[in-house]
């Protein structure tokens, strides 16, 4: 807990808020000191949780607690029945973001957290004075207007802190501290571990000439987005960074980097309040997950609230609160990613007493999510931002850390001139056929044909887009979106990790285009692995077409996987330059497909949409894009052949028994043979 004098710094000359905040503050020190007001369990319940609030510390979070957590909805529903149990293990995992709250100042946020706990507990205060408990409805109410009511708080802040560089909490920490001394680390009021610590030790170990390599990589894929699809980046003044903790040296140099090209930053913490969180999203930037399964268990906590008026009402607040800052909105270029891999693995539990969306409400969800987007989308306007995504490994990978690193920045800096020759040999391949067909091998069941965008003009014409390392780092694909009509059959994985969750024996079916069958085989029950699946690629959506086919060219990547037996610890931002790739929702154009974009050899790429957003996107758009974009690999060692097939039957092969033959590109089997890997 915050100290008064402390508060009312925070707070500045807001006296009624300082007020609130003592006052509450008090009364949560008597709860914890065990008030017998209420009858058991009620009475251990706020006991324990108003001794969290004042602790205010991660330690009550780990999984080793969690058995016995009113945060976990098992044990919470087995004290309390489903309905209030529920509710319980709400309010329990939303009082941990006091934490953070705490530690960036936030005086307000800490004052609601204080507030509702003590409404609730009021409720029960009152209701034990007859020897009764109230109802669950009255204290889902609560809960309800306590995330509805303070949206114009919470959306409003998350909205800005994107394009408002003056929300410089750890920015500051970033380029002011002394990294050496790895306490900064935690001044982010973030779960810091010994991992976390090892990571920002070793980059303080590196010269400063590879720390400016590492950013100008970085930063110089940004500009290249830009440039390479004729957008104007003088317009533009700031930038998001996301990232994981430890990367702090290596981010200060970028901050600088992108100053460099006339751009602010800003940083900006992952989502806390329950308005603002998004499932198991994770954007900004954030620590150690504390435990995996607490946040997978409430992915669905918008269940809770989530009605017609509340989507009208959030959707409102988001319009009045991007008209606020339409100018900084207009003047924000995109994103800057620095993902991680080599985590611990994680195989989430599905626990039946978690809050979850019902069929009415995971419609009401997918529509929001558009209408969401949409909105973003006229103040921070598709055509004109770009992005860039990179990725480096983690201690946690194991004790060849230091060597994957350093085989990892050398593949986010191969020369992509070369690739871009040898892809474009592909691409030439690729358009002698009218559609594609890849067939799995060794036990791989996929036995896919996806159709291609005609031509009417091939010499100006292209349908797959030469990608190199701008905006998606590392080098490495060709890619477009299918034709959906004719687009069929079965994609299957013996394994692959998704935004973080693994999928064993995933089997998606295909018919013109759309998905049609799913399954895996992570649960003991049928119906809980395509809830998986529901949940986690689909997005709550019936069926999502294949946004898009692609053919990784990056066998570097590959043998760094193969040598360190890391294929299962890969982002999918490498995995995917590791092999053929389908990634399912949106194309890789989604909201831009007006923006005519060329290939190094001049060709424009015309296969920007699908039938589907073609059909919709002037006169629904709502209806017409699905809000996400997941690539699902299948690795070469499970791949049999790729190979265009003309109008007459004849095949013309890109890879056979997983070696690269299209004349012009032999040399992607070069790191192949020199690792003694054959795919």
């Amino acid at each position: 807990m915050l100290d008064f004098s402390e508060f009312k710094e925070k707070a500045g000359e807001d006296r009624e808020l300082a007020e609130r905040y003592v006052l509450a503050q008090d009364r949560i020190k008597e709860i914890a000191e065990g008030e017998e007001i209420l009858p058991e369990p009620y009475r251990s319940y706020f006991k324990e949780e108003a001794q969290i609030l004042i602790r205010s510390a991660y330690e009550d979070m780990k999984e080793e607690h969690y058995g016995h957590s009113y945060a976990n909805p098992v044990y919470a529903v087995s004290l309390f029945g489903l309905d209030m149990g529920r509710l319980f293990s709400f309010l329990a995992y939303e009082l941990f973001q006091v934490i953070c709250f705490e530690a960036e100042g936030r005086a307000e946020d800490v004052t609601i957290l204080y507030e509702v706990f003590l409404e609730i507990y009021g409720v029960f205060a009152c209701e034990a004075e007859d020897g009764k408990i109230p109802e669950p409805a009255v204290i889902k109410g609560i809960l309800y207007s306590f995330v509805s009511d303070y949206l114009d708080l919470t959306v409003r802040r998350r909205i800005r802190e994107q394009v408002d560089p003056s929300y410089d909490f750890a920015k500051k920490i970033i380029m002011e501290a002394d990294l050496r001394d790895l306490s900064y680390l935690d001044r982010f009021g973030e779960y810091v571990t010994d991992d976390t610590r090892k990571l920002a030790e070793f980059l303080n170990s590196l010269p400063e000439e590879e720390i400016l390599r590492m950013a100008e990589t970085f930063t110089e894929g940004f500009r290249l987005g830009f440039i390479n699809t004729g957008k104007d980046l003088s317009k533009k003044k700031t930038v998001n960074i996301r990232f994981c903790l430890g990367f702090e040296r290596l981010v200060r140099a970028e901050i600088e980097g992108f100053r460099q090209l006339g751009l602010d930053v800003t940083i900006f913490r992952k989502a806390c309040h329950a308005a603002t969180r998004d499932g198991l999203n994770r954007v900004g930037y954030y620590g150690e997950l504390v435990n995996e399964q607490m946040d997978y268990d409430h992915r669905e906590d918008i269940a809770l609230f989530l009605d017609e008026a509340y989507a009208e009402h959030k959707l409102e607040v988001m319009r009045e609160a991007y008209e606020e800052v339409k100018q900084k909105a207009s003047e924000f270029a995109g994103p800057a990613v620095m993902e991680r891999f080599g985590m611990k693995d994680f195989l989430p539990v599905n626990h039946e007493e978690a809050i979850a969306l019902t069929d009415q409400q995971r419609k009401l969800f997918v529509s929001l999510k558009s209408r969401e987007a949409a909105i973003v989308g006229e103040y921070i306007r598709w055509e004109e931002r770009s992005f860039t995504i990179i990725s480096y490994p983690v201690p946690a990978i194991g004790e060849t850390f230091e060597d994957i690193f350093r085989e990892t920045v050398r593949l986010n800096t191969l020369p992509y001139k070369r690739y871009q020759e040898m892809q474009q040999e592909i691409i030439r391949v690729l358009e002698r056929g009218d559609r594609v067909e890849v067939k799995g091998g060794k036990g791989n069941c996929t036995d896919l044909t996806v159709e291609l965008l005609k031509r009417t003009d091939p010499a100006k014409e292209t349908v797959f887009e030469n990608c190199v390392a701008d905006v998606n780092i590392p080098v490495g694909e060709v890619f477009t979106s299918p034709v959906l009509k004719g687009t069929h059959g079965l994609l299957h994985v013996s394994s692959v990790y998704l935004e973080g969750l693994v999928f064993k024996d995933l089997r998606i079916t295909f018919e013109d285009g759309f998905i049609k069958e799913y399954s895996c085989a992570n649960f003991e029950s049928e119906e809980e692995n395509r809830r998986y699946i529901e949940e986690n690629i689909l997005h709550h959506h019936q069926t999502i077409p294949m946004g898009e086919f692609a053919i990784g060219t990056n066998t570097t990547a590959y043998c760094m996987a193969k040598k360190y037996d890391i294929f299962g610890k890969l982002p999918i931002l490498i995995a995917e330059k590791t092999g053929p790739h389908f990634a399912v929702g949106d194309t890789c154009y989604s909201r831009a497909e007006d923006i005519r974009v060329y290939n190094p050899d001049g060709r424009e790429i015309i296969s920007r949409d699908n039938e589907y957003t073609e059909k919709y996107r002037r006169t629904d758009p709502n209806k017409a894009y699905f809000e996400c974009h997941t690539d699902i690999t299948l690795p070469y060692e499970e791949l049999k052949e790729i190979s265009s097939i003309d109008e007459k039957g004849e095949r013309h092969p890109i890879i056979l028994d997983g070696r690269f033959v299209v004349p012009g590109a032999e040399e992607l089997n070069k790191p192949l043979d020199m690792n003694g890997f054959s795919m």
